[in-house]
């Protein structure tokens, strides 16, 4: 394509791209003022595509379609509304036929087969209305099991060979509440067996909904509908509101021209000619391009730096995009020089670079992958991530490859520097983790994401966990910052000089929809969330997961991207307020690219709807980010809040990621440390560690009412443990799905004015429970927290209203004027966690002698049975426990928070059949406790992944990884 032509004379159009990219080359770069050129025309012209595109309203009935046209490859045919009562599909045969068979391939991804396990098939022999739901005659109600698709070769197949059927319409209905969606439907008739007749013809359904597929708009216009009127306009309009913004009025005259030109066209008694609408498009884009880089906050940028770098490999999520064997190669380190001047020019930052520290000393970034750059904040220093990319990209816990072989220095990413003109490079870090995202903090250290801690994803495959560390610039002095039990990403730092991050939150609740945006000091200090943690009513009502998270200059607001957990960190773009009450959906957000929706949670398929992505505010109105409005080979663009883009640069060949100017910037206010965890806070503090604390002010300041008359008087601490086996259920710690191992620490009590101090545990992941006085859970968290050397945290209350002010206390809470009270212990078997040394006890000494089977009554013997549990558990457990689920899901089941009263052993059948019966009057107070302990830790069976065995034995096994 050739670069953009003056469509109007120069003494009009003193704006066109010739003036502001003149053709002067910069000597030693690659001037690339051409190639700008060439693919700034070519965005517009796909912007015009777009904007005229014939597109057509999806509706129940092209939704539908999705099912009967032949393709069994995709996720699913058609999707009705979510939650939808009584949800129904069917086709229009055309004619009455004898039926063979019905052949259903359902939906499999996401572990989503089992929706359909009570499908129902009905027929009617004539075309009816889409309310005649009483026409119909149920023919076929499937008992159960669950079916599955083309790729597992086990579909429904529905057989009328016992019973004629005779049908003209077929509907498939899931009785009660369902996201019903299904890939294809076929049909056989008696008179052909071999043909389904059902292809191409007619169908509908009861909605649709944000996940039903629209039609592919036309890929080629009609010419009456190619550089409409209508969008030049538009482009005019915005040129003017954009000029408002900006306070720029040299241009009206060259508006004026624009204006008068559209005017002559729409008098036109026949369209104008194709040639001269382009030509007029054209122009008005000129315009608003000159307009939008006139704006100061894009002129005083003198250099952009980015990287260039393919979409990983292998398996398609959140955690995989960032292990070092799924690194594409290729790309590099780049830096564009007056990027918004007269002649942009383009510099490969490492081009003559050579490490001169590490195992790669002596050689050249060449052949690799890179990642998240971040710039300190003298503009003198460059931090990015680089994998040699030499491992095999796919599924390590299927072979592809083995485990092993998959996490090796040279498949992993590791941290270098460099200096502003390419010269000092240097491997910071090295090893078979995985370390990226790298992030300069105000008092001179490098936060970064690491896998060193251990542990691993519990609820997939061979997926390390990842949470944020940091170290000295030169790389030496690592420390952990989080103890998150599962994945962070994305530091930034605030302007406040707090870290600001992702982080993966799902104790004891849906694995998919809680990866939002946290806080805490740069020394790892009290990790919070305002934001996103606990969606409310349903999942689909807000973004799963939000990436890139970065403070706006001069705000308290957030720029991020709203992505996929079953995909990568593109998206569309948000702005988050947490000033603003958090109602569980969209109260904190606006939507600043609403022509993308949110992948996973409003689009499905994912891919498509990874548009936008790293973006970098420069204020509440403009940001620099990378967009491809197909998803693929995304450029550099400015965009500003009123849905103005504009292409900065673009490779042909290769993704743009993580644009962001290259030079000095103010820093944020340098947060004392106030742990002793680094090796210079520790010389500061003459070598000693003193003691961590937690402190709660009041535990009756809360957000939920608690039950009337309830009175704290302890609080219970308990450990969740990171996982250390990397397969989901291996082993099934007990009759809750996917949950976490954890150890009860013990108890620490609650003075009468609701105030609590004790000594915490160091690099722990725990978790509180408020105590009644019969030490039942009142309220119990569903999430962790942790502390460092020498921190001292402090709570104001119970989950308070993060909104309010703090409540003003007229005098040192009681708890805060003694020592730190000192955990104390729960029953033997709390600690390790041991159903087997915990309650087995209890049933063997009160319950087997009535309960052992005979008669009718549940069996409570301690034998282990086939499924790796006691009989007694199986036979307690799921009907009369207390536990949570954690699985794609669970949310619909459990909710996202846990509500005062509604918890633990409080909640439970059992206790309750206990309260009820002579069972517990025989039950010591310690009996009693243990019973109760068992109950609030959701109701588990094994405290540690590792040495099944002897758990089942009794014998006390300490977990591998705390």
């Amino acid at each position: 394509m050739k670069p953009i032509q003056f469509l109007f004379p120069c003494a009009v159009l003193m704006f066109a791209c010739d003036a502001l990219f003149p053709t002067a080359a910069v000597a030693a770069y690659a001037d690339v003022r051409d190639q700008i050129l060439t693919e700034v025309e070519a965005q517009w012209l796909a912007d015009g595509a777009r904007y005229n595109s014939v597109t057509t309203a999806i509706t129940t009935e092209l939704d539908a379609l999705g099912a009967v046209d032949g393709d069994k490859t995709e996720d699913y045919g058609f999707h009705v509304a979510s939650d939808e009562m009584d949800p129904w599909w069917q086709v229009d045969l055309g004619s009455v036929h004898r039926l063979d068979r019905i052949v259903v391939y359902n939906r499999t991804d996401g572990g989503m087969a089992n929706r359909t396990r009570n499908i129902n098939v009905l027929v009617a022999v004539e075309a009816l209305g889409r309310a005649a739901n009483e026409a119909f005659d149920t023919v076929y109600k499937h008992p159960g099991p669950t079916f599955y698709g083309a790729k597992e070769k086990r579909p429904l197949v529905v057989e009328f060979d016992e019973k004629p059927v005779d049908a003209r319409i077929i509907r498939l209905m899931v009785p009660g509440r369902c996201s019903f969606a299904l890939v294809e439907v076929e049909v056989y008739t008696a008179a052909a067996p071999d043909v389904n007749i059902a292809l191409g013809k007619s169908a509908d359904q009861k909605s649709v909904s944000h996940w039903s597929k629209p039609p592919v708009a036309n890929a080629i216009l009609a010419e009456e509908k190619q550089f409409s009127l209508e969008h030049v306009a538009d482009t005019l309009q915005r040129a003017v509101k954009l000029a408002q913004r900006l306070r720029i009025t040299t241009v009206s005259g060259q508006i004026s021209v624009l204006n008068d030109r559209l005017d002559a066209m729409r008098a036109l008694e026949n369209m104008p000619s194709l040639g001269d609408r382009r030509e007029l498009y054209l122009n008005a884009r000129r315009l608003l391009r000159e307009i939008a880089f006139s704006n100061p906050l894009l002129q005083d940028i003198e250099r952009l730096l980015f990287i260039k770098r393919h979409d990983a490999a292998g398996e398609f999520h959140m955690c995989d995009q960032y292990y070092g064997f799924n690194a594409v190669p290729g790309g590099g380190v780049y830096v564009l020089d007056n990027p918004f001047g007269e002649s942009p020019t383009l510099r490969n930052l490492l081009a003559d670079s050579v490490v001169t520290s590490g195992r790669l000393a002596g050689q050249k970034l060449e052949g690799g992958s890179f990642l998240s750059p971040d710039v300190s904040y003298d503009g003198k220093t460059v931090y990015f991530a680089y994998s040699e990319a030499k491992g095999t990209p796919g599924r390590p816990d299927l072979g592809t490859p083995a485990p092993e072989e998959a996490w090796t220095p040279e498949a992993s990413y590791h941290i270098f520097r460099v200096n502003a003109d390419g010269t000092g490079l240097e491997q910071l870090t090295d090893g078979s983790e995985n370390d990226f995202d790298p992030c300069v903090l105000p008092g001179g250290r490098i936060a970064f994401i690491s896998e060193r801690r251990g542990g691993f994803l519990r609820c997939g495959r061979h997926c390390p966990t990842y949470t944020l560390f940091s170290m000295e610039p030169d790389g030496s002095d690592i420390i952990c910052l989080s103890y998150h039990e599962t994945h962070e990403w994305n530091p930034s730092v605030n302007n406040d000089g707090m870290i600001v991050y992702t982080r993966w939150d799902y104790v004891d609740r849906d694995s998919d929809i809680a990866h939002h945006k946290w806080f805490c000091f740069p020394d790892g200090r009290d990790p919070r969330t305002n934001h996103g943690n606990y969606p409310h009513p349903h999942r689909q009502s807000r973004p799963w997961i939000e990436m890139r998270i970065r403070s706006i200059p001069g705000s308290h607001r957030y720029i991020g991207v709203a992505a996929a957990h079953h995909g990568h960190e593109f998206g569309s773009l948000i702005l988050i307020d947490p000033h603003i009450v958090d109602d569980g959906a969209l109260s904190q957000l606006t939507r600043l690219t609403p022509e993308v929706p949110f992948p996973e949670s409003e689009a499905r398929p994912i891919r498509p709807a990874m548009v936008y992505g790293t973006p970098w505010p420069l204020s509440e109105q403009d940001y620099i980010c990378v967009y491809d409005a197909e998803a693929g080979n995304r450029g550099i663009f400015w965009v500003d809040s009123d849905g103005n883009r504009e292409l900065i640069y673009r490779d042909p060949e290769i993704p743009c990621v993580s644009p962001r100017p290259f030079q000095p910037r103010p820093m944020p206010p340098v947060i004392p440390n106030a742990t002793t965890q680094t090796l210079a806070a520790r010389k500061a503090a003459g070598g000693q560690d003193r003691p961590a604390t937690i402190g709660v002010m009041n535990v009756y300041e809360t957000i939920m009412d608690w039950p009337e008359g309830t009175e704290i008087t302890d609080l219970r601490v308990i450990h969740l443990l990171p996982k250390t086996t990397p397969a989901p259920n291996d082993p099934r710690i007990g009759v809750a799905e996917q949950s976490n191992a954890r150890a009860i620490l013990g108890t620490v009590p609650v003075e009468k004015d609701g105030s609590a101090y004790f000594e915490a545990p160091v690099g722990k992941s725990i978790y509180f429970q408020a105590l009644n006085r019969q030490g039942m859970a009142v309220q119990s968290m569903r999430s962790i927290t942790y502390v460092h050397p020498g921190e001292r945290l402090t709570c104001i209350g119970c989950h308070e209203d993060k909104h309010a002010a703090p409540p003003k206390f007229t005098e040192i809470p009681t708890a805060f004027r003694r020592d730190p009270s000192p955990i104390s212990p729960e029953p033997e078997g709390s600690n390790p966690f041991s159903y087997v040394r915990l309650v087995q006890p209890v049933l063997d000494n009160h319950c087997v002698k009535c309960h052992n089977g005979e008669n009718g009554s549940l069996d409570l013997c301690g034998h282990i049975e086939d499924n790796g549990f006691a009989r007694s558990y199986n036979q307690l457990a799921k009907d009369y426990g207390f536990y949570y689920d954690v699985w794609n899901g669970s949310f619909e089941v459990n909710g996202a928070r846990s509500y005062p009263g509604k918890v633990g052993a409080k909640a439970s059948k059992l206790m309750a059949r206990l309260d009820a019966s002579l069972c517990g009057e025989g039950l010591s107070d310690e009996d009693r406790r243990r019973i109760i302990v068992w109950l609030d830790a959701n109701t588990e069976f094994y405290g540690a992944y590792e040495n099944i065995l002897a758990q089942q034995r009794g014998e006390i096994v300490h977990p591998a990884l705390e």
